[in-house]
């Protein structure tokens, strides 16, 4: 008999040792072993030459907790192995050697999916702080397991070279599962066909479109409406972020031609209207052609109303507020100290309307809203300062892949809104079903991936940037206490994180790519049924057997020629009645054109020009007797 020790590079073997063992046998089992005789053996190996040791450390046995799907929370252990969930239950059979973690008291849920992040991302010449590195090793330690990324190509670049260039740039640093979605920043032949490619053979199923950011990614109506219906046929999800570009341009060049260069100007130049109307207009184009439609980043409160009614007429439309967004508001872009309004410009912004977190949660709640993402861009305080004379100039976005759960665990359930399960539902399986992951994702259950976290609901942590992990230097969620906090995080059926993320152990490279397949049933299946419904059909009727008229050509429309004579000539010639024939315009025949509208945004009127006489009081008008000046 005898127990291991694993100090990383090398193991080491105690054993007692019994005298009959075969001598032949022996240095087979255990090359380090010396001694023939009985006693106790140290034996010290490497560890790709101990052939069992491998699977003693993958076994992880969770003891007395409480197992919470978004369906359901039962008592129940649970055994992991070789990085797959191999058994829960109250009585399940655990292999000897296997780690035990006590759960007595804590709550054992399937680890975090963050649907929505943007690492080494580029804009305004600077790239985010945190990269595929920093920012999967801060999402574990926050207790998500899986990120989903976004490939920006720029305008005009092969969509499949974007997405092989930010393969590259994840694959040799993440450190846990990630997968991605790909933007279309440009509309063409060439965009369909690399859409198909990546579909088809890369495991895409999610491309991003948006209708903000005029003449850089912002896609047309007419653009969106082939856009969708190529997502429809391909069976990939379209998801769009919602806000009126070319109204944001103008609202831009009004708060700036006003003096407001600060952030402030960043959300009143992004009013909520427009954000609500782009999400409206979406959805409207999208039901259009039948085709499923994910508006990411909710950030208002009309915004959210409007999915929630598109839900309610049976839209297949999924919404998804972010962190922040449910965290905090946007009243800090009024701060004094330039730093802090900096530091919450994000788009669409954060709303200055203290409700408005409270009424987003609300929906999350209720199941109006689907998934809560990060929208993790993070930027420090010297390359925000890039906009410090010109808030149009601010790269956009906050952090929140590491506080995203327990932000999540304090707003809804701590304040009642939402019970364990939903919590469950929004922070991981609902983006599990929604990308075609599930469940192998987003749940525990035997045969599932073994990302397991340990959920202590009675701790809580006080969220600053002098603790966080991310490379950020501020944090929006800075001095709010958070009850909810994860133990351990078990990613790919490892300890990664224990101790509430104080020890780490992680590598770079060790995450693995996470492809999703097309045509998910979870948002096709509706989809699938209505195409047979909505079938156009042509109405059986009798054929018309009556007369047709005789329908002349229409002839062009001629322009009338200018007269040659004089006003004063043609008077004379061919007297008042006449004039309309002469060519003469209506204000230089002296008469007022009823046609036109004589209403201006300045009070001046198209007449103004004409003399008359002092307005008075009519006391006898057609009708009878009144007191109005007109």
């Amino acid at each position: 008999m005898g127990a291991y020790y694993d100090s990383g590079t090398l193991a080491v073997r105690v054993s007692l040792v019994s005298p009959w063992w075969s001598p032949k046998l022996r240095p087979k089992m255990w090359p380090g072993l010396k001694s023939p005789g009985a006693g106790m053996n140290l034996g010290i190996f490497p560890k790709d030459q101990v052939p069992h040791i491998k699977t003693a450390t993958n076994r992880i046995h969770i003891k007395g907790g409480r197992v919470v799907n978004d369906d359901q929370s039962v008592e129940a252990d649970v055994y992991i192995e070789e990085g797959v969930v191999k058994g829960v239950g109250k009585d399940i059979l655990v292999p000897g050697g296997a780690r035990i973690i006590d759960a007595r008291g804590k709550l054992v849920i399937p680890g975090g999916i963050d649907p929505n992040t943007h690492f080494e991302i580029e804009s305004n010449g600077v790239t985010s702080v945190d990269d595929f590195y920093k920012g999967t090793k801060a999402a574990l330690v926050g207790g998500t397991t899986l990120t989903i990324d976004c490939v920006l190509p720029e305008k005009d670049e092969s969509l499949a070279e974007a997405y092989e260039k930010w393969r590259q740039k994840a694959d040799g640093k993440v450190v846990s599962d990630y997968s991605l979605h790909v933007a279309v920043t440009w509309w063409g032949e060439k965009v369909k066909d690399d859409m198909a490619l990546l579909a088809k053979e890369k495991g895409v199923n999610s491309f991003l479109v948006f209708l903000a950011y005029k003449d850089k990614y912002q896609l047309s109506d007419s653009e969106l409406y082939e856009f969708f219906t190529h997502c429809r046929e391909l069976g990939v999800l379209a998801m769009v972020h919602a806000e009126n570009g070319d109204l944001v341009a103008e609202m831009t060049k009004k708060m700036l031609g006003m003096g407001i260069r600060g952030p402030e100007g960043h959300v009143l130049s992004r009013p909520e209207e427009l954000e609500s109307e782009a999400a409206q207009r979406a959805i409207a184009i999208a039901n259009r052609v039948n085709c499923p439609i994910y508006i990411t980043r909710v950030m208002s409160t009309s915004a959210g109303d409007v999915i929630a009614a598109a839900r309610k007429r049976g839209n297949v439309v999924y919404g998804e507020p972010t962190a922040a967004g449910l965290g905090t508001d946007g009243s800090h872009c009024w701060d004094k100290n330039w730093k802090v309004a900096a530091a919450h410009v994000t788009d669409p912004p954060l709303r200055p309307d203290p409700s408005t977190p409270d009424h987003l949660m609300d929906l999350l709640a209720n199941g109006d809203l689907q998934i809560v993402g990060s929208d993790n861009r993070t930027f420090s305080t010297n390359q925000k300062a890039v906009g410090k004379d010109d808030f149009s100039k601010i790269p956009c976005g906050v952090n929140g892949v590491e506080d995203r759960m327990s932000v999540i665990w304090e707003r809804g359930v701590v304040s009642g809104k939402m019970d364990e399960n939903r919590f469950v539902a929004v922070t991981s399986t609902n983006a599990a079903k929604i990308f075609n992951m599930y469940p192998k994702k987003g749940r525990i259950a035997e045969g599932s991936d073994a990302d397991v976290i340990i959920w202590d609901p009675e701790a809580a942590r006080t969220i600053s940037a002098r603790t966080h992990h991310q490379a950020v230097d501020f944090n929006v969620f800075e001095g709010l206490t958070c009850r909810g906090v994860p133990l351990y995080t078990i990613c790919q059926g490892k300890v990664v994180c224990e101790d509430s993320g104080s020890v780490v152990h992680v590598t770079q490279g060790a995450g693995s790519w996470v492809p999703r397949d097309r045509r998910c049933d979870h948002v096709f299946k509706r989809i699938h049924a209505r195409e047979k419904l909505r079938v156009p059909k042509p109405v059986e009727r009798e054929p018309y057997d009556g007369t047709v008229a005789d329908a002349e050509p229409e002839e062009p429309l001629k322009v009338a020629q200018p007269s040659k004579l004089t006003m004063e000539e043609v008077t004379t010639s061919t007297g008042a009645r006449d004039l309309h024939k002469s060519g003469f315009t209506l204000a230089e025949r002296g008469i007022r054109d009823l046609r036109k509208s004589g209403f201006s945004l300045s009070g001046e009127q198209v007449d103004d020009n004409v003399p008359r006489r002092t307005g008075q009081r009519i006391t006898k008008p057609p009708g009878g007797s009144s007191s109005i000046i007109f």
